[in-house]
């Protein structure tokens, strides 16, 4: 069984994604979607709110995709997945160059999982959940980037906790 892991901390899960994800899970028999916390990064949700939410944005997907949370280096985790290939996303050539360089590390680390990078749809390209919150923040339209459950959970978050910015 060809086993794909592709990682990322999903704050929120966006339609780019949701992109990456569904044409992923066609190159792998199984598409485990690690959910973790990148420590130079801020969330908006926490490890569990990402995790269900990641899980019931792929629920509708086809294909064996599981959606496990994990803190940890990547090729750890891939390794305990019984993983063969890491997936990622690509939308600019700023993304290859940091991408480049991750893969070149985990091929250090472990040379018998391979990276594939996947470029993401046209339409797709400039969506960034930092973006995504930051648009959010201060009260912009986020529905071309993230589905309506996503959009609404992002809302609600600026809410509660008073995160609005630009009013007054």
């Amino acid at each position: 069984m060809r086993v794909g892991v592709y990682p990322g901390t999903f704050d929120p899960i966006t339609l780019g994604h949701m992109d990456i994800i569904r044409r992923g899970a066609k190159l792998v028999d199984r598409l485990v979607i690690g959910v973790t916390t990148n420590i130079t990064k801020s969330p908006m949700f926490d490890d569990d709110e990402r995790i269900a939410m990641v899980k019931a944005e792929v629920a509708s997907i086809e294909g064996d995709i599981r959606v496990v949370g994990f803190n940890s280096l990547l090729m750890d985790f891939a390794e305990r997945e019984g993983a063969s290939v890491i997936v990622r996303g690509l939308r600019a050539v700023a993304d290859f160059e940091y991408e480049y360089q991750m893969a070149g590390m985990n091929q250090q680390l472990n040379d018998r999982i391979e990276t594939i990078f996947l470029m993401a749809d046209v339409g797709l390209q400039p969506i960034a959940s930092r973006l995504v919150k930051e648009i959010a923040i201060f009260g912009g339209d986020i529905h071309k980037f993230v589905t309506p459950a996503v959009r609404d959970a992002v809302r609600a978050r600026i809410a509660e906790r008073g995160l609005r910015q630009g009013e007054g």
